[in-house]
């Protein structure tokens, strides 16, 4: 661990999370975010262009030069804290994370001013379940038309540009390709305010935007940072499980007394809080490490995504348990960040795919 990196907040951190929270406290409450779940996604694009082009967030990792706000990963984490916290339906992961990313990389910077103006939205088309340094699932190009089709994108419904990993004899190439041209087919998901999608490709002209070495290097990048940002949403699910549970059994009443009261449940709570703490210590620093491009930026994001996917899943569980009939209800928004947790807890690797990196980053022996 580097002992250059600060991880406490600064006040234009502070000032970014104060925007993103008093803007969906009004529009991202459980009320509206339940209705993805029937199938009204109505309001949706209007809330991410809120997030996107009123508050510029879209703009974060985009470097000045091309249009963005030149910002690093650490004001990224902070918006996916309140992101988490509100289980927002948005793309800001997929689209001003993973994708962003993956152009930076492969300096294909044509397409940054608009996605970070909200003009356009993106999508990196691998399988969310995808984990850095792994193979990567590619469809294959013949006669300058693609072939064939990619399962479980994240983000694929919202964009209007998709940047697809090619295979060919030369090696991994990244082809941008028009949301409008892709049939991109909807999936009942397990968390529906980030429902994924198979797309599609056979047959659809594309655009190469960067050759082997570049994108080998831009995809990778890719998935890495969105995996170590991805503890910060994390960080911010499991937050709220514990706020939102400590608040309701100081209130609730069992057997003439405030449930808070009962030394197991304080056990529990106190457990919970050490764990949800050491969760943001690993967000913080893996986001920190990718601000600075340290070279212990591989080992933080897979030390966070390892233990910030099964911190959210322990705290959303405890806050439905400790919640006790009314947290097992529909009305009661506790199932919405168990559904988050869930799906985030197999989304770019899982924690033992981070685990077995971590053994080849520290070259540790396979027993």
């Amino acid at each position: 661990m580097s002992d250059e990196l600060d991880l406490l907040y600064t006040d234009v951190e502070e000032s970014v999370r104060d925007s993103v929270r008093s803007l969906l406290a009004k529009r991202s409450t459980p009320e509206q975010v339940v209705r993805v779940y029937d199938g009204d996604r109505s309001g949706l694009a209007e809330l991410w262009q809120a997030l996107a082009a009123e508050l510029g967030l879209a703009a974060l990792l985009v470097p000045e030069e091309h249009g963005g706000a030149g910002a690093s990963a650490r004001e990224a984490a902070v918006v996916l804290e309140e992101l988490g916290r509100y289980v927002a339906p948005v793309p800001f992961l997929t689209s001003a994370v993973v994708a962003t990313t993956a152009l930076l990389e492969a300096g294909a910077t044509d397409r940054l001013g608009e996605l970070a103006a909200g003009e356009r939205t993106a999508a990196l088309a691998v399988p969310f379940s995808t984990a850095p340094g792994r193979a990567v699932p590619a469809v294959s190009v013949n006669g300058g038309v693609l072939q064939g089709s990619v399962h479980a994108v994240a983000g694929a419904l919202e964009a209007d540009l998709l940047l697809v990993p090619v295979r060919t004899d030369g090696g991994l190439e990244l082809h941008e390709v028009s949301g409008g041209d892709a049939r991109v087919t909807p999936v009942t998901s397990l968390d529906m305010t980030r429902q994924v999608a198979d797309i599609d490709l056979t047959g659809v002209a594309s655009r190469r935007i960067a050759g082997a070495d570049a994108a080998e290097r831009a995809v990778g990048r890719a998935l890495e940072t969105g995996a170590a940002l991805m503890a910060s949403e994390q960080y911010g699910v499991a937050q709220w499980c514990l706020d939102t549970t400590v608040e309701y059994l100081k209130i609730r009443r069992q057997f003439g007394r405030i449930v808070g009261g009962f030394q197991a449940l304080k056990h529990r709570l106190a457990d919970l809080y050490v764990t949800v703490e050491s969760a943001r210590a690993a967000a913080r620093y893996a986001a920190a490490a990718v601000a600075a491009d340290d070279p212990d930026r591989s080992v933080a994001a897979s030390v966070a995504q390892a233990y910030c996917a099964d911190a959210a899943v322990l705290a959303a569980e405890e806050a439905i348990q400790l919640h006790g009939g009314v947290g097992m209800t529909w009305e009661h928004p506790a199932h919405l960040y168990l559904k988050r947790a869930k799906a985030d807890q197999i989304a770019l690797g899982t924690p033992g795919a981070h685990h077995a990196l971590l053994a080849g980053l520290v070259d540790l022996p396979a027993a």
